[in-house]
């Protein structure tokens, strides 16, 4: 099975019923797809995304594989489940996903992104239903999935309440979603926004703006108001010395959360 591009072919997302636009900020979608080249250089612009993809995956498959009761230690852990990353970006969740044995949609509203994604996991034969579409796209589909993973995406929404709503509308009752975002706090203004892109330029100036940042308290509220039971929080510890990543229970600056759909 190959990976393919579904949805019109290689079409810009639709507008809502009614007139309305998906929960997304056009000026961020630029500035990631202006990057799309880079997506799978591990030196590159996202360096930082693939120095924390062991611990997100680790945190995505721990969750996933206790809230469904499956065998943590498989070679497929995550066999038989329909997943959906969204902002999927050039594929970086995605793929590895896909090799824990889900069946993985993974949506970006911008053609380059979804055309990296594909150019990288079609020579390796990883059967992934790449789509330029929005979750509002989906949800006004009627399309449900077992779990869905939203990584990396919230602190670039202009309204995170409604962009939450729409994610949720997507978890079948009984499924989970699993968010990572950045705390706002003055220590993530300081190592987020300060270390990471004016200092040691992980990141390009501008990635991120701090008044964006959002607190797990606010995040799990929103959860709730989108019928979602947020359930394990966990941090991500950055140790300079070693050059790794790891979860944590600091979550000052980046965290991740789980909240499941009641069935």
């Amino acid at each position: 099975m190959v990976t393919q591009a579904t949805s019109q072919p290689l079409s810009q997302p639709a507008s809502r019923p009614g007139g309305t636009r998906p929960t997304i900020d056009e000026s961020e979608l630029a500035r990631f797809a202006a990057l799309a080249a880079d997506w799978w250089n591990p030196k590159g612009k996202f360096r930082p995304l693939h120095q924390i993809g062991p611990v997100r995956l680790q945190f995505v498959r721990d969750r996933l594989t206790t809230h469904f009761h499956l065998d943590h230690g498989g070679l497929k852990p995550l066999a038989g489940l329909s997943v959906l990353d969204i902002g999927c970006g050039g594929g970086l969740i995605s793929e590895p996903l896909a090799r824990m044995g889900a069946q993985v949609t993974g949506i970006e509203p911008k053609e380059a992104n979804i055309k990296a994604a594909i150019a990288h996991a079609e020579p390796q034969g990883l059967g992934i239903d790449y789509r330029i579409a929005t979750v509002e796209d989906l949800a006004a589909a009627g399309e449900t999935f077992d779990a869905v993973v939203c990584l990396e995406v919230v602190e670039h929404v202009p309204d995170v309440g409604q962009f939450i709503k729409s994610c949720a509308a997507v978890v079948r009752p009984g499924g989970i979603m699993v968010l990572s975002t950045i705390n706002r706090t003055m220590k993530s203004f300081a190592l987020a926004i300060v270390g990471a892109e004016y200092v040691l330029r992980w990141l390009p100036v501008g990635t991120h703006q701090w008044n964006r940042f959002i607190t797990p308290d606010e995040l799990a509220v929103f959860a709730r108001e989108a019928g979602l039971e947020p359930g394990r929080l966990e941090g991500m510890f950055y140790n300079p010395l070693a050059d790794r990543w790891s979860l944590s229970a600091d979550t000052d600056v980046n965290y991740l959360m789980a909240a499941a759909r009641p069935t």
